[in-house]
């Protein structure tokens, strides 16, 4: 029998409320497979740790703090967003990795994010028979966007769905309790660039005729100012108010984002934010109502006090499943999650070949949003149920969530060179 390789995993992109469960996932089963998979290095903020040889020994780290992972937000190893170009764009980079990647025997890799991330998992997967180095690549999926295709859901986006609806729900009785001498509209700004899933879990909160939201904005829907207007003033006149979930994402007809700050990410995307002031001011322009705006922005992603029972679960189960499907001999895969049944809500794990994943997005089904535009339907409503269903609450300590902090404890670099970034 072999000896054991080390693995690498890390984490990639926009963190979430649950990503360190997936964390939790590989570490934990790893350890249960000492004898196919030694030490487990985490990359210091996703793959530039591995670029730059900085590998965290999560060996260091105590079995109640990986368990600990599991009830603490955002990346406990340091998340990044940077997408390996290609290998005849920049050999450097991946002639560096394997250079790394020898020097620590590392024969696994594990990377935990969304479409790009799946990308750079693709791409180290293909390093075997390209640069003659083995290493076994399985992608662990990750969005707060739920936007990867060949999985039913996406760990990350149930939690985010959760505070979503919640939020509008308890913000739609405050205005309500408000809005006959006060404010008449509330936008709630939401994460979404191209897909509008997170803005439509807002609407889960509407249960009967005139529950809040009153409005949804979805990328897919080609915001029509007028008709916008036309909605706000009907809610008024006919709730006293209006409560609205808006998506960064949404276009006008030309095509532009109407939140388009005019720069740009690391991975080329361009930088949004400011679509609910562009709302309001529009409100207040045409109709003269008094507003108020929030931006959800780190708070929805961040916020584990409310994370939802089955996005842990499920955020869990496919770390562990990466770990397993690698120890099998799999590689150039994604875990999924493939349902089975919306109520009881069932579901397995399943895989997807990182062709297929890399840099596609999954956009909202067309009979998921309203004929008018501005709502889901009953469909959407069956599918993203069980998805904020349970409750998963940390531990609190002194009326504050207990979380956990790693020591992050460096492995000795072995190369004998620093590599820029």
């Amino acid at each position: 029998m072999s000896a054991p390789q080390n693995a690498f995993y890390a984490q990639s992109g926009g963190v979430t409320a649950v990503i360190n469960a997936s964390a939790a996932g590989v570490i934990e089963t790893a350890r249960q497979h000492s004898d196919k998979i030694g030490t487990v290095y985490a990359g210091h903020n996703g793959i530039i740790g591995a670029l730059t040889e900085e590998l965290i020994d999560t060996s260091a780290e105590s079995a109640e703090d990986i368990a600990a992972l599991k009830t603490t937000p955002a990346g406990a190893f340091g998340s990044c967003r940077y997408k390996l170009k290609s290998l005849e764009a920049n050999r450097e980079q991946y002639e560096r990795l394997i250079e790394v990647f020898k020097a620590h025997d590392i024969g696994y890799f594990f990377y935990n994010g969304g479409g790009d991330s799946a990308d750079t998992c693709l791409k180290v997967s293909q390093l075997g028979e390209q640069m003659g180095y083995p290493i076994q690549a399985i992608h662990v999926p990750k969005t707060m966007d739920n936007d990867l295709p060949h999985t039913d859901c996406c760990p990350g986006f149930g939690s985010v769905a959760k505070y979503t609806a919640v939020s509008i729900r308890e913000a739609g009785f405050d205005l309500a309790s408000m809005c006959k001498t006060s404010t008449k509209v509330f936008i709630l700004e939401v994460m979404g660039r191209h897909a509008g899933w997170t803005a439509a879990a807002g609407g889960l909160a509407a249960e009967a005729e005139g529950d809040d939201p009153h409005i949804i904005l979805f990328p897919e829907v080609v915001f029509d100012p007028a008709k916008f207007l036309a909605k706000v003033q009907h809610c008024v006149d006919t709730y006293g108010y209006c409560t609205i979930v808006a998506s960064e994402g949404i276009k006008n007809a030309e095509g532009k984002f109407v939140a388009d700050a005019g720069t740009t990410d690391a991975f080329g995307h361009t930088q949004l934010g400011g679509v609910a002031s562009s709302l309001a001011s529009l409100v207040k322009a045409e109709l003269g109502f008094k507003y108020h705006y929030a931006i959800a922005d780190y708070l929805m992603r961040s916020a584990r006090h409310i994370a939802s029972a089955t996005d842990l679960e499920q955020a869990y189960a496919v770390g562990k499943a990466a770990v397993e499907y690698a120890v099998a001999g799999k590689s150039g895969v994604m875990v999924t999650i493939d349902r089975q049944n919306d109520s009881p809500y069932e579901w397995t794990l399943g895989e997807a070949p990182l062709a297929e994943v890399a840099n596609v997005e999954k956009p909202m089904p067309a009979d998921y949003i309203s004929d008018d535009g501005f709502h889901i339907t009953a469909a959407c409503r069956r599918y993203m149920a069980p998805l904020i269903a349970g409750e998963a609450y940390p531990e609190y300590r002194n009326g504050l969530p207990v979380y956990v902090k790693l020591k992050k404890q460096l492995a000795p670099k072995k190369t004998g060179r620093d590599f820029e970034v």
